[in-house]
């Protein structure tokens, strides 16, 4: 039985996976939990596992005292020499307790604290192993779908992804498997709890730098990154060597390692984009693949009008704006996209303005759009000093420029106001005009059906009052009479047919 007691203790560790150590003191523990259940709580008891016999065995320590003991924690010095002869009054002595009369109730403590120990040792050192791998891609395989969350079997532990963790439209099946990246390890009293991700940036960066050897090793570095899960994303990345082209490193030869990335998002569009530290060269190449002609800086602000192609408006904005949001998001910068023709118009305008002193126009008007004036409501408001700076503007020129400006955005915003009213009554009208449209087919379709209806309630109608040409038939078969009956009425025919008078000689 002492042979087997070690035997048990090697095999629960090596089958938990828990250090020798951690399952002797789990033993020890539990024994001094039923001897003390079973001596009194205030007993000291200690435990210690003999390596050379394979036993554990059970110590009661008690005070030595002068004559009787009072108490349970005391022993008389007669009875301590009868352990140790050495023993003086006031030492403390251990007395070995017998562990063979525990009996069941015992017993069965005993295994309950094991249990309960064995287990917790089980979860701290699957947190232990968990904790330390936060920000890493592990594999798992859908054990079961709760309440659309699903449950990740991942080995010897399981992990959870939310639904707010997972990828817009992206279903799994209970037995596939799941690749996710780890958010977060909590310890919990039923066990750690691995909160797993699959729509978070990290963990489009991480498969990145799976397949990108060169992002693995430092040499290529993703510096910014957006995403909006299921749909599109934007990577900017930098190199350390020159000889490395950042990009191509993380396209790969005819896109492999991009789109090995693009398989596991399950067919997310990624783009990938240079860094710079220049900030208007960086938010031109965020909004690829959008052509950009211009951009207007108001470093105050942190926000830039990028001017583009007529034709690359719907380009550099995107489908319901995702790819100008996925730039602002990258580059943490407010960009207002505008196109040519809408700065020519304000262009124009500004010039209108500037007509009030001679000799300025268009060169004028475009000074003032390269100094981030953009529209007649920013050149009422700008300062002064700004309008003499250019060349044939007096002070009392800018002030008449401040106020012409002034007036003409006042007419302009009227005349958009009008505008805007006339196309709401326009689109009214068409409303009104579809739904009487509407009602007038559905008038048209229900006096239809009405007249339909009519036409197969007379058809029956005529159907019911008909003769059956058989049944036609039937009363003149009906009229047929008997052979003597038939006879009779051939005499009668005759007779009517012979002549009243005959000639004579006949």
């Amino acid at each position: 039985m002492e042979l087997d007691l070690k035997r048990i203790i090697d095999q629960v560790g090596k089958d938990k996976g828990i250090g020798r150590a951690t399952v002797v003191e789990t033993l020890e523990k539990a024994l001094v939990t039923a001897a003390r259940r079973r001596y009194g709580q205030e007993r000291e008891i200690e435990a210690q596992f003999n390596e050379d016999t394979g036993e554990v065995e059970l110590f009661e320590f008690k005070s030595v005292v002068e004559g009787t003991a009072s108490a349970p924690t005391e022993i008389s010095l007669e009875e301590g020499r009868t352990h140790d002869p050495e023993v003086e009054i006031g030492d403390q002595i251990g007395v070995k307790l017998d562990t063979a009369g525990f009996g069941r109730i015992a017993a069965q403590t005993a295994k309950q604290v094991i249990i309960q120990e064995v287990r917790n040792a089980e979860r701290q050192m699957v947190y232990d192993e968990y904790k330390d791998r936060k920000g890493e891609i592990v594999h798992g395989v859908v054990r079961r779908i709760e309440k659309g969350n699903l449950i990740v079997d991942l080995g010897r532990a399981e992990g959870v992804v939310y639904r707010k963790e997972q990828v817009p439209r992206e279903m799994f099946r209970v037995n596939e498997r799941i690749r996710a990246y780890v958010l977060e390890v909590l310890k919990e009293a039923k066990g750690p709890q691995i909160i797993l991700s699959r729509s978070c940036i990290e963990f489009l960066v991480k498969a990145f730098a799976q397949e990108v050897p060169e992002i693995y090793e430092g040499i290529v570095r993703i510096e910014a990154a957006a995403r909006e899960p299921g749909a599109r994303s934007k990577i900017a990345v930098v190199s350390r060597d020159s000889d490395v082209d950042p990009v191509g490193a993380c396209v790969g030869m005819r896109g492999s390692r991009v789109q090995a990335v693009v398989g596991e998002l399950r067919g997310e569009k990624i783009d990938i984009v240079p860094w710079s530290n220049d900030s208007v060269r960086f938010v031109c190449a965020a909004l690829a693949p959008a052509q950009v002609v211009r951009v207007m800086v108001d470093d105050s602000n942190r926000s830039m009008d990028v001017i583009v192609p007529d034709d690359q408006l719907s380009l550099a904005i995107g489908k319901k704006g995702q790819n100008v949001r996925l730039a602002v998001q990258l580059t943490r910068w407010k960009i207002d996209i505008k196109s040519e023709s809408f700065m020519r118009e304000v262009q124009a305008d500004l010039a209108e303005a500037l007509s009030v002193v001679e000799g300025a126009g268009e060169y004028e008007a475009k000074l003032l759009l390269d100094h981030g004036v953009a529209s007649l409501g920013e050149l009422a408001e700008t300062e002064t000093e700004l309008l003499m700076s250019i060349p044939g503007v007096t002070e009392q020129g800018a002030l008449a420029v401040q106020e012409r400006a002034q007036q003409l955005s006042v007419e302009k915003a009227e005349r958009e106001q009008a505008e805007r009213e006339q196309a709401e009554r326009e689109q009214a009208e068409r409303e009104q005009a579809e739904r009487e449209q509407a009602k007038r087919e559905l008038a048209a379709g229900e006096q239809a059906e009405g007249e339909q209806a009519e036409g197969e309630q007379a058809a029956g109608e005529q159907a019911d009052g008909a003769v059956e040409p058989e049944a036609a038939a039937e009363p003149e078969a009906a009229a047929e009479s008997t052979p003597a009956e038939s006879g009779e009425a051939e005499m009668e025919n005759a007779q009517k047919i012979i002549p009243e008078e005959t000639p004579a000689g006949s």
